[in-house]
């Protein structure tokens, strides 16, 4: 029986649309936090604000790698790259995973050096600075959050949550200091900064591999869903079976299904209704379903519900996979 296959088609303009432009404002709006803290830090000799400065410019990058990936997820497919630039998102939601990491482990060196060699700061200038970070780090952490089903606009987040926690972080540690003179909080609340910012970063760097590894969903239990395709009236097995993520708001699924063996016409609604379930259950949009009938089914060579994709060269099978 010929192959059916039935793609889904879907516009994410607008999103992406969206996200550019609160990623644009966002990313003019961290300039301005940048001078506050590199003023400030002058002024008030304070090595916290120009450490944060350093922070700041980690979220600059952030911020613009974002919106340049938010740019390239609008580019339309072409014959190089059919799905088109959406994976571009990934690779930047994973690098910006990395380097929160990175800014993890120098904020806890950076303690370290404080513990040893204490700076005298002017707490004062120190609020202003802080102030004007948080303020305008929560109007963008807000704008980001309406954005946040897409996994490389949570990347940019984390980078302006963070640096609100080191913002405030950095006013806790004034007061302190303004009051008691106790110049080791400014570490303590550095190293727990750090660890918060390690463990967000973690578990953006575990999605982003997963779907780079083209890992099944967190989401979506195939026991579940095998169950559910084989009680749609007519589906017999189901076999050959992937599901992906194309990127963090794209589900992809492609699989052979086991039918009696019926003319194109009599198939289609068994199609319909397995394209229904996947894409309102399982939020799977895109889909390509190859039908089989009985006899075809018998001479196939990848038993089992997952294809290993490793064929013996002895050994001819009708839906080899082609290895690029």
């Amino acid at each position: 029986m010929s192959a059916v296959v039935q793609p889904e088609h879907h516009s994410h303009n607008h999103t992406h649309g969206m996200a550019k432009k609160t990623l644009r404002l966002a990313f003019f709006l961290t300039l301005i936090i940048l001078a506050a803290g590199l003023t400030g830090g002058i002024l008030a000799n304070s090595l916290a604000l120009l450490s944060d400065a350093g922070h700041i410019v980690t979220d600059l990058f952030a911020l613009g790698m974002a919106w340049f990936a938010a740019a390239q997820a609008e580019r339309p497919s072409d014959e190089r790259r059919t799905f088109g630039y959406h994976r571009v998102g990934i690779l930047v939601a994973f690098l910006n995973a990395v380097l929160l990491i990175g800014i993890a482990i120098f904020i806890c060196y950076e303690a370290v050096q404080r513990v040893q060699h204490p700076e005298v700061v002017q707490p004062l200038i120190m609020f202003v600075a802080a102030g004007i970070a948080i303020g305008v780090n929560l109007f963008i952490a807000f704008g980001l959050q309406k954005e946040d089903h897409n996994l490389n606009i949570r990347a940019a987040s984390l980078h302006v949550i963070g640096d609100i926690g080191a913002s405030i972080g950095v006013v806790i540690a004034g007061i302190i200091i303004l009051l008691t003179g106790w110049t080791i909080v400014d570490p303590i609340l550095s190293v727990g900064i750090a660890v918060l910012v390690a463990f967000s970063a973690w578990r953006l760097l575990r999605e982003t591999m997963e779907i780079l590894l083209e890992s099944t969903p967190r989401s979506i239990c195939m026991t579940d869903l095998v169950k559910d395709m084989q009680l749609v009236e007519g589906v017999k097995d189901v076999h050959d079976l992937h599901v992906w993520s194309i990127t963090s708001d794209m589900n992809a699924l492609s699989c052979h299904v086991m039918i009696d063996n019926l003319p194109p016409s009599a198939s289609s609604p068994i199609l319909n209704s397995l394209t229904m379930l996947l894409k309102d259950r399982y939020q799977i949009g895109h889909t390509t379903i190859q039908f089989e009938c009985s006899t075809v089914r018998q001479s196939a060579c990848c038993e089992g519900l997952y294809c290993r994709m490793e064929v013996p060269k002895e050994t001819q099978c009708e839906h080899d996979h082609v290895h690029s």
